[in-house]
This record gives C-alpha cells, structure tokens and sequence, in this order.
C-alpha cells in the first residue's frame, strides 16, 4: 500500500495484466507493496481477490480488512527473500504436530481425538512416504529425520504466495498436518479447522465458554479461512 494515503480516494479499481503477472490499479496508478515493489500476482484469480478488496474500502483504507493484499505484500516483500527460511520454521511444526498429541484421558476425547485425527495421519503418511510417531500423555516423542525432510522438501516446492498462505494454515492450526490437508483439499476447510480445535472445544465443553478464548479463537478461525482462500487463488 505503499505511497497511498489513508482516505479512499479512487473510483475505479481494475486488473491489469503483464508478462509478470497481474496487478491492481486504482484509477489507473499501479499499487505498490510497502517496500515500494510492484504489487504483481501469479493469477487472475488472486488478483481479483485483492482487487475486490480495495474496490470494497469505503471512507478510510482499512488494512485488517484486506488479509490477500496483506498476504500479497508479505510473499513479496519478506517471504521472497527469505524463503528457505520461512520454509524450515513452518516445517518445524512437524516435530511437535498437534495431531500427535492425544490426551490418556477421559476415554470420550481419546475416542473424539482418535477419530478425527488418525485418518489425517493415515492420509499423510500414504501421500508423502513418512511415518508419525505419536504419544498420549505429558510424555513427548520425536519424528523420524527422515518424515521431517521428506515433509520439508514438499514445503519447499511451494511458490512464496504459497508459503506466505501456508504459514498461517499451520500457525492457526498448531498442525502441519492439517496445513497440508487444506492445500491438498482432502475436506472442506471449515472440517479442517474444527479437526484442530478438538481439545479446545473440549474444554468449553467441560468448564463453559471465556469470551477472551472467544474472541480469540474466532480471530484465528478468520485468518485459517482468509488463508486457505488465498492459497487456492494461487492455484487457479
């Protein structure tokens, strides 16, 4: 958004299209990145996404309304440049994946883990050759060097749009796993995120509803959808 001011000041937002890729202009003038980078999208589809965006500002730019511009900018100002970087910190999660960890106790979370979580593990462990190790308890356990890399070496095939989408998949969902499924589409995304909130929704069972944990967890859920939209623009 670099070089435009707070207020809405154009009237018309459209789609350009160049060997590079797709930009955004408004009334004409090519948007920017903050760090002042031409704002150019790998397809029609994402930058019709971010397009909708702006054309949907009103009064004053509203940045927490845009995720795909502020993705978009993010791929191409941050995570272009460090790519193997953001690469090795998202596969990470791997090591500690949320779908490993199951609770010894009380036998209806056990049996609601079990059933959501093993045929993620089994999808995963089919399509990428790896195996998971998985522990019940406070006892920790470690993957296999050899799941870590050949998981890495998948994440690293991603474009930095991908990666940028990715990381959030991942981050809201505290599972490279369920990450994985999303870009993979093995369910509808909301399935995905409700697979990942299992021992939360759990515990609100248990003790009620924290309107914090509330607005949090609705917070996180927006930014898994935003980011799951955004990395299908990327395939389309």
């Amino acid at each position: 958004m670099s070089g435009w001011g707070r207020k809405v000041f154009w009237k018309t937002v459209t789609v350009t299209e160049a060997p590079e890729g797709f930009g955004i202009a408004l009334d004409g003038r090519p948007i920017k990145t903050p760090a002042k980078a031409p704002l150019l999208l790998p397809t029609r589809a994402l930058a019709d996404l971010v397009a909708a965006e702006w054309a949907a500002q009103e009064g004053e730019v509203r940045p927490e309304a845009m995720p795909a511009t502020r993705a978009a900018n993010a791929a191409l100002d941050k995570v272009s440049a460090q790519f193997a970087e953001v690469a090795e910190i998202i596969a990470a999660y791997g090591e500690t994946d949320l779908l490993c960890y199951r609770a010894d106790s009380p036998v209806e979370l056990v049996e609601r883990q079990a059933l959501a979580w093993d045929p993620l593990l089994a999808w995963s462990a089919e399509r990428f050759g790896v195996r998971w190790a998985v522990t019940s308890g406070v006892m920790p356990t470690q993957q296999e060097p050899e799941t870590l890399g050949r998981l890495a070496g998948h994440i690293l095939r991603f474009t930095p749009f991908e990666l940028t989408a990715f990381h959030d998949l991942v981050a809201m969902s505290g599972s490279l796993v369920v990450g994985l499924a999303v870009t993979e589409g093995i369910a509808p995304v909301e399935t995905l995120w409700d697979v990942s909130r299992i021992d939360e929704d759990w515990q609100t069972e248990q003790w009620g509803p924290d309107d914090e944990a509330i607005r949090l967890t609705l917070h996180r859920r927006t930014a898994f959808l935003d980011a799951a939209r955004f990395f299908a623009a990327c395939r389309c």
